[in-house]
């Protein structure tokens, strides 16, 4: 059996969207393609903008992909029917960026958690309340917690609430999609740190969306750089952090802040409207050529594990 748990193959996402009366299609996803393996976290990472939350978003079908294919342990999930969607969301949970918009505010987190299970298991209500009261415990709140609602907690406590109910149906694969952006410094490493924690313990495969690359070098095993839909660089956390090949990743490394060394690097510019016909980072590039602006770049391999969209 295959180690690849999810393949991404040329997915193409599309909105419709409309300025000054005009409409026009947004490409947020392009003929994006990746592979995830079994056990890993799996780290996507650019800037707002570039398309990480729409293709998380595709991969559950939470919005319509235009093409392409999504393979979860060899199916097509775009291919699924309602029957088969039910069984694959049990194996395939999310965690949300805003933890307080994902929780309903008119239910306890006792019920939050427990209807999950209502809905999908067969379970007595003793054993509803088992499950919910060992989920709530491991991610570091007590049962006294359960029968608050969303507003009497803090940001942290919410986000670790979000992480209960993604692991309440013991799924194999969770997207974590930008899950410590809004939080604190100091509560971000709590939140890295109790996410690690449960990815070891049972084994789960993680999607982990983030524009943060600090956050992504301290958690991620493997990182695909994203720019406006495409791939343009992935490998190792080691090759991406160490031996950064893309202009657009370097971009990124370097606007990490840094007390010891000045961003003079760093290209402020905002992207652009439409899609360049040649390589989409030309016009912020600093290495362009004339070609790139009217001839599409092909990967080419840095080492068995690392490649690169560029000349």
């Amino acid at each position: 059996m295959s180690d690849k748990i999810l393949e991404v193959k040329n997915l193409n996402v599309e909105y419709v969207s409309s300025q000054l009366g005009k409409k026009y299609i947004v490409r947020a996803v392009d003929d994006f393609s990746v592979a995830v393996n079994k056990g890993e976290i799996f780290a996507i990472a650019g800037e707002s903008g570039c398309g990480k939350s729409s293709l998380s978003k595709a991969i559950i079908r939470l919005v319509d992909s235009k093409s392409g294919e999504i393979l979860y342990n060899g199916e097509n999930v775009l291919n699924f029917d309602k029957c088969d969607m039910k069984s694959f969301r049990q194996k395939v949970q999310m965690i949300f960026q805003n933890p307080y918009a994902s929780l309903n505010p008119k239910m306890t987190i006792g019920e939050i958690l427990a209807e999950p299970l209502k809905i999908n298991k067969k379970l007595s209500s003793k054993e509803i309340a088992g499950i919910v009261k060992e989920k709530i415990e491991q991610v570091g709140l007590s049962e006294y917690h359960l029968s608050l609602y969303p507003h009497e907690f803090s940001g942290g406590q919410r986000q670790r609430i979000a992480i209960a109910r993604a692991l309440i149906l013991n799924p194999e694969f969770i997207i974590a999609d930008e899950p410590v952006s809004a939080l604190d410094a100091s509560i971000q490493a709590q939140i890295l740190n109790l996410i690690k924690d449960l990815q070891q313990k049972y084994q789960i495969t993680i999607l982990f969306i983030s524009h943060d690359l600090n956050v992504i070098r301290y958690i991620a095993d493997r990182v695909a750089v994203m720019y406006l839909g495409e791939l343009v660089e992935i490998g190792t956390r080691d090759e991406i952090f160490e031996n950064p090949v893309h202009p657009y990743t370097k971009l990124l490394l370097d606007s990490i802040p840094n007390i010891h060394k000045r961003p003079d690097k760093v290209d402020l510019s905002e992207l652009p409207q439409e899609l360049p016909k040649g390589c989409r980072f030309y016009s912020r590039c600093s290495n362009s050529a004339s070609v790139c602006a009217y001839e599409k770049p092909e990967y080419r391999n840095i080492s068995p594990t690392h490649k690169v969209l560029c000349r």
